[in-house]
């Protein structure tokens, strides 16, 4: 991990195709998000992003995640995200700290960063899952536990945003001045993040951002 953390990284943003009509349906399966993955035609070392609109239903989606990724079976060395946006479906479970949890401590929701509690909660679930897919790609890299429900970079940290996390807490983080929306990164034409903590081998602990 030490050596892969110094070696430079390019990141190329390639083709976006949006299928507005869902050409496959609004209720899937896992195996149709593989099949949408491999419409990018992604070559090998690419990282497809699979996002589904609030009123798409995808098997496992809030009842065991908030997405997951997996491989290309027809591209080698090429992976796939996918992540929904739970805005409608379980804003508690696939949103916090953006909504009010639907289990655990009861504590106020924070403001969203980008004022849209669905894609700010997608945002989230998209960087755990990318530092999970960069690092543990095709299920035999970088994880702690059984390789059936292996706890990766970002998901061995549930929870963690900034220093002095706790359940129910989301750590200590920036707050926006003018919004009062809370987020703990930058990003391109002052947008602001919420980003999740990763776990550092080094130190056995949650590496956060602030």
């Amino acid at each position: 991990m030490k050596k892969a953390g110094k070696k430079e990284t390019q990141v190329v943003l390639s083709d976006q195709i949006s299928d507005e009509n869902c050409s496959i349906g609004k209720i899937l399966k896992k195996p149709q998000i593989s099949e949408l993955a491999e419409r990018v035609n992604s070559k090998p070392g690419g990282l497809t992003l699979v996002l589904t609109a609030k009123d798409v239903a995808v098997e496992g989606f809030c009842m065991s995640s908030c997405g997951f990724h997996g491989s290309d079976t027809k591209v080698v060395k090429s992976a796939f995200i996918w992540v929904g946006n739970s805005v409608t479906q379980c804003p508690g479970q696939c949103a916090w700290p953006f909504h009010q949890p639907i289990y655990g401590p009861q504590t106020a929701p924070l403001g969203a960063p980008n004022g849209d509690v669905g894609l700010d909660g997608m945002i989230v679930n998209i960087a755990s899952l990318l530092a999970g897919a960069v690092t543990n790609p095709f299920g035999n890299g970088y994880f702690q536990g059984s390789a059936d429900a292996p706890l990766e970079a970002a998901s061995a940290c549930p929870g963690v945003y900034g220093k002095g996390a706790y359940p129910g807490y989301a750590g200590e983080l920036l707050v926006d001045s003018v919004s009062g929306a809370s987020y703990n990164a930058h990003g391109v034409s002052g947008r602001k993040y919420l980003l999740p903590a990763v776990f550092d081998p080094s130190t056995s602990q949650c590496s956060t951002v602030v």
